[in-house]
C-alpha cells in the first residue's frame, strides 16, 4: 500500500521487490513472494504474449503447459503461486531483472495510466476461481495445432491478466469475453466440421 492507502502499482512493486535483494542474484520463490497474489497475473501474462503472437507454432503450445498449471491453481483458489522447492531456487540475475524493468516500465506505466481499480469484486474469490476456470478452457484452446488458434486466446488471457495484477475488473471482463467469444467460435467451427465430414461419410455410403 502507498501512503495514501492505494494499492501499491506493479511498476513499483517491482522495482522495491528487485531492489530488496542485495546480492547479485534473485530467489524465483522469494520474487513470487513478494509479488504476493499479484503473480498470478504476472506470470500469465508473461506466458500469454508470445502466444498472442500471431501466426507463431509451436512456442504457444509449450506456454499452454504451464499456463494451465497456473490457472488450475487460481481456479483452486490459492493465494500464493505454488512452485516446486527446486524452481524456487532458481535464481535469475539481478542485473538482467533490472534491464528488464528499464525496458518494461515504460509500457507498464502507459497501462497503469488508463487502468484503476474498478470492479474489484472481480478480481477475488469467488469470481476468480470462474476466470482461473476460464484461463484453462482458453489455455487448452490454445494446445490446438491449427493457424491462428492461439492468438485470440492469448490476447484475451493477457487482457484478463491485466485486470487482475490492477485490480481492474473491467479488463477482467473484456478478457474473459474475448476468451469466451472465440471458444464458441471454435466448438461452431468444430461442430460444422463434424456435420460435414458425416455428411460425406453417407453420401459415400449410399
Amino acid at each position: 500500500m502507498t501512503e495514501t492507502g492505494e494499492p501499491k502499482q506493479t511498476s513499483q512493486l517491482l522495482d522495491e521487490a528487485i531492489a530488496a535483494f542485495e546480492g547479485d542474484s534473485v530467489p524465483l520463490g522469494a520474487l513470487l513472494d513478494a509479488l504476493a497474489e499479484r503473480a498470478f497475473g504476472m506470470v500469465l501474462l508473461v506466458l500469454a504474449l508470445p502466444c498472442a503472437i500471431p501466426f507463431l507454432y509451436g512456442v504457444p503450445q509449450i506456454m499452454s503447459l504451464p499456463m494451465v498449471f497456473v490457472a488450475v491453481q487460481l481456479a483452486a483458489g490459492r493465494h500464493t503461486l505454488w512452485l516446486p522447492e527446486s524452481l524456487r531456487r532458481r535464481t535469475i540475475g539481478k542485473a538482467n531483472l533490472t534491464d528488464m524493468m528499464d525496458k518494461a516500465r515504460p509500457w507498464l506505466r502507459r497501462f497503469e495510466r488508463i487502468s484503476r481499480p474498478r470492479l474489484g469484486f472481480l478480481t477475488k474469490s469467488p469470481m476468480e476461481q470462474v476466470v482461473g476456470l476460464l484461463f484453462v478452457l482458453f489455455s487448452l484452446t490454445i494446445m490446438i495445432p491449427l493457424p491462428a488458434t492461439n492468438t485470440v486466446p492469448g490476447i484475451a488471457i493477457a487482457i484478463a491478466s491485466l485486470g487482475f495484477i490492477e485490480r481492474d475488473g473491467v479488463l477482467v471482463v473484456l478478457g474473459s469475453l474475448l476468451g469466451i467469444a472465440w471458444t464458441l467460435f471454435l466448438v461452431s467451427v468444430a461442430g460444422g466440421a463434424v456435420a460435414l465430414i458425416s455428411d460425406a461419410v453417407n453420401a459415400i455410403g449410399a
